[in-house]
């Protein structure tokens, strides 16, 4: 079949071959997934998110792109980090596992990175701390929360987070409820009402008690990586020519949470001198909505 020119068709009927295995970084088996080939991006997912929550984009993008998807611990297929003796989540840390799963994978090369919700913050500070590993810089309906002011007493916090996580495992709370959460959660982040990802997969890898533990620490931390990567706004700028896009969702409705959003999503695309684009109709989980301008936004860096 021939390649068709801009994205739009997946390169064979069955796709490509899926290279998956399993990369132990600093001490956790992390699910890796790679297919496609040409100049390398890696996708990252926003909270709570597996591996298969970009599903619809990679079709798009393999014709052109190797595809590097993988799984934060605790999310999809990864092992959870051990419950005690671990940091909470950072910035500089989730850049770092990054920069572990290319190595991992042998790609040392530059390569256009892409994150989710949450994940902004991881990808933009792999950029800041590793610019000559970035070949792009795609933010896909991010987080944002600016001169954010993170609650006192991290380690409480966390400690806190673990508690409750191991307290609703024990009561069989993710086995039971875990995957109707997931669905109604990814219904109300969609224009379209529903949950695409694989029910197969969403009851495998939402029943777990390692993806609520895994969750709850990541949103126990949201303040402090917010307020750490405005630190490293000021102290590791983004290389003059670096492409960056941010990709704002925008539903159709013209309320004041709409509006809201996208003026911080424009304010965050002026922050950092990029490509300011939306797409609609989209709901947050843009990749279900619109997965065809996730695509152009990520093969457009480059």
């Amino acid at each position: 079949m021939t390649a068709p020119n801009r994205p739009g068709t997946p390169d064979t009927p069955d796709g490509p071959e899926v290279r998956a295995c399993f990369l132990r970084i600093d001490g956790v088996p992390l699910h890796v997934r790679t297919e496609g080939s040409g100049p390398v991006c890696l996708l990252t997912g926003g909270l709570g998110s597996s591996w298969f929550d970009w599903d619809l984009v990679v079709p798009f993008l393999t014709p052109y792109r190797t595809v590097v998807r993988f799984d934060r611990p605790g999310y999809g297929l990864s092992a959870a980090e051990p419950a005690t003796g671990r940091p909470a989540p950072t910035v500089a840390g989730e850049a770092e596992r990054i920069r572990a799963v290319l190595d991992g994978l042998g790609l040392r090369g530059p390569c256009t990175v892409a994150g989710h919700s949450v994940a902004g913050f991881h990808v933009e500070g792999f950029a800041r701390l590793h610019p000559e590993r970035t070949a792009g810089l795609v933010l896909v309906d991010s987080s944002v929360a600016p001169m954010a002011r993170p609650y006192p007493a991290p380690a409480v916090r966390d400690l806190a987070a673990r508690t409750v996580a191991g307290a609703a495992r024990a009561l069989a709370v993710p086995y039971l409820f875990g995957p109707t959460v997931r669905r109604v959660t990814a219904r109300l982040s969609t224009v379209r009402r529903e949950d695409l990802a694989p029910a197969p997969l969403v009851r495998h890898c939402y029943r777990t008690g390692r993806a609520l533990r895994a969750l709850l620490r990541e949103n126990g931390r949201f303040l402090d990586m917010a307020a750490e990567l405005d630190e490293l706004r000021l102290t590791r700028p983004l290389p003059e020519d670096l492409p960056v896009t941010v990709l704002a969702a925008d539903d159709g409705c013209r309320t004041v949470r709409t509006e809201t959003w996208l003026a911080e999503q424009r304010e965050l695309a002026a922050l950092l001198g990029a490509d300011y684009r939306t797409t609609a109709p989209a709901g947050h989980l843009v990749m279900f909505d619109r997965p065809d301008a996730v695509a152009s936004a990520i093969l457009d860096t480059r």
